[in-house]
């Protein structure tokens, strides 16, 4: 388990819906991976890097509903600037299952409490 922290640390964390409107190879990433350009509504359109390339099609991705934390400060991945961190979980192979609104379309830029 990591460090234990406290609600007021938690509470720094934004974690949002957005919906991934591009999806697009990212040959130059050091893992498999795709740049997602996602529609967080009010709080505009942020990009991002995710190594989802296993159990994820381009096609499957596009207009899809996930989960992150927008503000996290941007971060370089090669030639490409990561603005966000789309939230997934770690499967039994390995692979990256993404955190998504299950039920029902969200509003974009929601935030999850």
């Amino acid at each position: 388990m990591k460090t234990e922290i406290s609600f007021e640390d938690f509470n720094k964390v934004d974690i949002r819906i957005g919906t991934i409107i591009e999806v697009h190879d990212f040959p130059k990433a050091h893992k498999p991976a795709y740049q997602l350009v996602i529609d967080f509504g009010n709080l505009g359109i942020k990009k991002s890097s995710a190594q989802i390339t296993h159990l994820y099609t381009k096609e499957e991705l596009l207009n899809k509903q996930i989960v992150a934390i927008v503000n996290f400060k941007k971060k370089q991945i090669a030639s490409f600037i990561s603005e966000c961190l789309v939230l997934g979980i770690e499967n039994s192979q390995n692979k990256i299952v993404l955190l998504q609104a299950s039920k029902t379309k969200l509003k974009n830029g929601k935030q999850v409490s």
